[in-house]
């Protein structure tokens, strides 16, 4: 009888002290990547016991509201923001080896990142650098999307999520819906991020309009006191403001520290102003979220005797840990996949992705890696899903959302090419391409070149089945092309290489793997003297007419400058009418390890029947292709290659880009049987290269230099994409 007295009492006098304290505001403003200070900052609440009633949030401090409220534990979102990979968030696209075979190879030719479409009213820019896919899908991990939509008005504590709508500069303020859209749109720096359609808004970052939301607790849960915590990025200096990013994220900052001034008049005596000395942690350095978290801490504890004017007791803390507590719920099992919202794109393109079975549990990693697959296809903005329960049963709701730039886009790549040997040439190449010209999938490419290289292609592509596994595909083009020719390693000559060329062909794609390919190739070529001593002779116009066979294998997990995995092909080309036959066999492989990437490569161009004709002779020479030797220096019947390097990882790519800088050194050997030239040295040939490069924007960058076995130096400045 005492113990039930002794709790009743404790009931009521914690009851009594609840009613009895102030009600309490939290709010969370935006910073980028200082906001993990607020993880800090909670902690101290935690250890304090001061309960809170409302909770508002800007851009990262939505993120740390938004999943707070959800029911995420303070160290345990310290130890999710830990276990992110921010860098490669960053970067919507999934890993090289998760692209399918037609996306890898359009990336060879043309830069991502000159995408524009062309729609009847004009040229269209994709609205962001980043569409936000990854960080959708990271949000969804948070709260745990992948048991059902967590909606905001569902939350026990109440939660006010602010964004700005680029249409009209308005304040918005999301007390209900969609949690993690909620988040998102919080998140969508101008320029950077691309901004969310929702609820028929375009949204972006709330910081624009007010960062640090104090008026919305007032507002939202009538707080007598109000725990403002400010991780806004103070200003650059004039002469640190350059480029157009540079200008966009010192015009960010001013606006929001406009707002936030005007908020701060706003606080009263008896709140609490917690700004934490962040130093020079930027607004992207995700990559120092602990430190930033850390410095939240120390900042919260140094106002630690005024955070405890508002703590309760542990009892009345366990009352109020129990209320706003978010009921845990499991992993659904599956009973249907649907595919929800397309217009254009077949769902059965996206449906070839996903390996969730109707009747078996929710598997959210492999969701996760399938939606980042079908993101890679190219057609979407994003591609999202939903739990959701009809009817007694769990649909699994896959949600792309269509590029609204699309189907039809422009693409562009730049070469800049400098060495030794031959000078400077560029290439500039241009494409237009045509997408879903049938339920099908169907593609018309259009390319024209000028440069060093100069002339226009087209490529019709249609898949034959909905998943497009089976194709057939025409293409046609005609060039023209500046080769240099070479005696004793002196240049003696320049001819130009005309050459037109018709394939039709019909292949398979093997899944993410690879693609094969199998059909008859007409090629008409002629050679004519530019410059210096026709040791060839001029040719008038030869055809042939022959099949064609190609293997194309890859799995190297990035385009350019690769840390792991292997790629291989195999090209076989057969003229009766020639008399000829041309094999071609070319393997690659990268193994990383800790700092170092470990890279050979190993190539044959023979032929079996016949010899090769001048104009589709094997070649060896030009950079990681006996780098000491000038492109195309070596021609011959036969010309077998390999190389083993070492590169040394001297610096990452920034926020945003995937890639790093690197010094590399390659051993080389090759040989050219049947030389169609006289040069210094014949039978196997040695070549070294030491070389600076790494993956941009730009496509590849590379400065290196080759010495071979000769005595033969060569040196190269290499800018985009080949």
């Amino acid at each position: 009888m005492k113990i039930l007295f002794a709790l009743l009492l404790a009931a009521t006098l914690t009851t009594a002290q609840a009613a009895d304290r102030p009600k309490v505001g939290l709010v969370l403003g935006g910073g980028g990547a200082r906001g993990a200070a607020h993880i800090g900052v909670l902690e101290v609440l935690e250890r304090l016991h001061v309960p809170v009633d409302c909770v508002a949030g800007t851009s990262m401090g939505a993120l740390v509201a938004g999943a707070w409220a959800a029911g995420l534990a303070p160290a345990t979102l310290r130890s999710e923001m830990g276990r992110a990979d921010w860098s490669d968030m960053f970067d919507d696209n999934p890993d090289y080896t998760e692209l399918n075979f037609r996306n890898k190879r359009l990336s060879q030719r043309f830069l991502p990142g000159s995408e524009t479409g062309i729609l009847a009213s004009g040229a269209v820019m994709p609205p962001g650098v980043v569409s936000g896919q990854k960080i959708k899908l990271f949000f969804n991990h948070l709260v745990r999307a992948d048991a059902g939509e967590r909606e905001l008005q569902q939350l026990p504590l109440p939660v006010s999520i602010i964004a700005t709508d680029i249409g009209t500069g308005e304040r918005v303020v999301y007390r209900d819906g969609s949690l993690t859209l909620a988040m998102r749109a919080s998140m969508s720096v101008p320029g950077l991020m691309a901004p969310l359609d929702y609820r028929g808004r375009k949204l972006v970052d709330g910081g624009l309009v007010d960062n640090l939301p104090i008026r919305e607790v007032r507002e939202r849960c009538a707080a007598d006191v109000v725990i403002a915590v400010n991780v806004g990025s103070p200003p650059l200096p004039p002469e640190q403001v350059s480029g157009l990013l540079g200008v966009t994220a010192q015009m960010v900052v001013l606006l929001t520290e406009q707002n936030v001034s005007a908020s701060l008049a706003t606080l009263k005596p008896g709140d609490v102003y917690i700004k934490p000395e962040l130093g020079d942690i930027t607004a992207g350095a995700f990559d120092r979220h602990a430190e930033a978290a850390e410095r939240g801490r120390l900042a919260a504890e140094a106002v630690a005797a005024q955070l405890a004017t508002l703590s309760v007791s542990p009892a009345a803390y366990a009352v109020w840990r129990q209320r706003v507590a978010v009921r845990e719920r499991d992993v659904p099992r599956i009973d249907s996949v649907e595919i929800a919202g397309l217009a254009r794109v077949n769902p059965a393109v996206v449906l070839r992705y996903l390996e969730q079975r109707d009747g078996a549990p929710m598997d959210t990693a492999t969701l996760n890696r399938d939606l980042l697959r079908a993101y890679g296809d190219g057609s979407y903005e994003r591609v999202d899903y939903t739990v959701l329960s009809q009817q007694g049963k769990n649909i699994l709701r896959v949600t792309p959302v269509e590029k609204s730039w699309g189907p039809d886009y422009l693409r562009l790549a730049l070469q800049l090419d400098s060495n030794l040997s031959q000078g400077s040439t560029y290439r500039l190449r241009a494409g237009y391409q045509k997408t879903w010209l049938n339920p099908l999938g169907g593609e018309l490419l259009l390319i024209g070149e000028l440069g060093n290289v100069t002339g226009a292609g087209a490529e019709l592509y249609q898949p034959v089945d909905a998943a497009q596994r089976w194709f057939v595909d025409a293409q046609t083009d005609y060039k023209r092309e500046r080769s240099d020719y070479w005696l004793l390693d002196q240049r003696i000559a320049e001819y130009v290489v005309a050459r037109t060329r018709l394939d039709l062909t019909a292949g398979v794609n093997f899944s993410l793997l690879g693609q094969l390919r199998f059909g008859w190739r007409e090629m008409r070529a002629s050679k004519s003297l530019d410059t210096g001593v026709d040791l060839f002779q001029s040719v008038a116009a030869q055809s042939s007419g022959g099949w064609l066979f190609n293997l194309d294998m890859d799995q190297l997990d990035r385009l350019y400058f690769p840390r792991r995995g292997w790629s291989a092909q195999a090209s076989y080309y057969s003229s009766d009418r020639s008399g000829y036959s041309r094999v071609s066999l070319d393997g690659r492989a990268a193994w990383p390890l800790q700092d170092w990437v470990l890279g050979a490569r190993a190539s044959w161009t023979g032929s079996p029947r016949g010899q090769l004709p001048l104009y589709d002779a094997a070649k060896l020479g030009g950079f990681l292709n006996l780098t000491g030797y000038a492109s195309g220096q070596l021609l011959g019947d036969e010309a077998a290659y390999a190389h083993v390097r070492a590169e040394r990882i001297i610096g990452r790519a920034p926020l945003g880009l995937r890639g790093d800088l690197r010094l590399g050194v390659a051993l080389e050997v090759g040989k050219i049987a049947q030389p169609y030239t006289l040069q210094v040295r014949h039978g196997v040939l040695n070549s070294v290269a030491l070389y600076l490069g790494g993956e941009t924007a730009f496509g590849p960058v590379f400065a290196g230099i080759g010495r071979a076995s000769s005595g033969s130096v060569n040196a190269y400045l290499v800018v985009g994409a080949p």
